[in-house]
């Protein structure tokens, strides 16, 4: 599937290549992808029906800080997905470390979240990637993250 992706990647060839599944699937879909830059642009639209809103304080809704470090992950683990082809594609990737997390800004129902993704380094069956989290251009999360890929 490497070379010929063509944009934009739906939810449901995302299900293909990442194994999360509602409400922990955090991309809906791919809007950019350089293999060759290892970088990827996922879209996450934040509604208000989102189920984390029910107990991250419900009167003043906002996005769990965790969760967007999840989606983050989870754009780095389609991007590996599309990168690595038939290597990646028999693992698991578990995120295992989170550095340099920044939150600048909170998330709120109406948002469209912008995931920018680059892996950084591909160290045996482990990636580190670099994550910004953008609303409107503006940088509302960022994140080092490192996974670890195991066989299924």
């Amino acid at each position: 599937m490497n070379e010929t992706v063509k944009l934009p990647v739906d939810v449901n060839t995302i299900q293909t290549l990442i194994p999360h599944r509602y409400p922990f699937l955090l991309v809906d879909r791919i809007i950019d992808l350089d293999i060759e830059a290892k970088r990827i642009v996922g879209v996450k639209n934040i509604t208000f029906n989102e189920p984390f809103f029910q107990g991250h304080f419900p009167s003043q809704p906002i996005m769990p800080g965790v969760l967007i470090i999840e989606a983050l992950a989870q754009a780095g683990g389609v991007l590996t997905q599309l990168s690595l082809g038939r290597d990646a594609q028999s693992k698991l990737f578990y995120m295992v470390k989170v550095d340099n997390a920044r939150f600048n800004r909170q998330v709120v129902p109406g948002d469209v979240l912008e995931l920018h993704v680059q892996i950084k380094r591909v160290i045996r069956n482990m990636a580190v990637y670099y994550g910004e989290a953008k609303v409107d251009g503006e940088i509302v999360a960022s994140a080092e993250v490192l996974c670890a890929g195991t066989r299924e």
